[in-house]
C-alpha cells in the first residue's frame, strides 16, 4: 500500500495519507501535469492560471486542496510546458515547489 502511494506521488503527483498536505488525487487526463506545493493564500490559483494563460497554455484539468497554511495544486495541460514557464510559476510568491510530470509513453 505504501509503495503504491509513493509510486502515485512520484509518477502522477497524487498525495494520500500525509501529515502536512491534504489528500489530492486527480485522474490523469492529459500527457503533462504540474504538481505545485504552495502557501494557502488568496489569488494563488489566479496567479498560476494567469501565468499559464499568458503563455497560451490551456488548462485541461485542475485541482487544489488545502490543509491549514499549506495547499497543493495539480494542473493538467494540453501541452508540455517549457522550462522557462515552469520557472515563472516557481517564482510566484508563495509557491514552494513545482514538479513537471510528463506522462511516460508506456503508461
Amino acid at each position: 500500500m505504501v509503495a503504491e502511494q509513493l509510486r502515485e506521488y512520484l509518477e502522477h503527483g497524487n498525495i494520500t495519507n500525509t501529515v502536512n498536505f491534504p489528500n489530492v488525487v486527480m485522474p490523469r487526463e492529459s500527457t503533462f501535469r504540474l504538481a505545485i506545493a504552495n502557501a494557502n493564500v488568496p489569488n494563488m490559483l489566479g496567479q498560476i492560471s494567469t501565468t499559464l494563460a499568458g503563455a497560451g497554455i490551456n488548462i485541461h484539468n485542475m485541482m487544489n486542496k488545502s490543509r491549514g497554511e499549506m495547499a497543493y495544486t495539480l494542473v493538467d495541460t494540453d501541452t508540455v510546458l517549457p522550462d522557462t514557464l515552469i520557472a515563472q510559476i516557481a517564482a510566484i510568491s508563495g509557491v514552494l515547489m513545482v514538479r513537471a510530470l510528463p506522462l511516460e509513453a508506456d503508461e
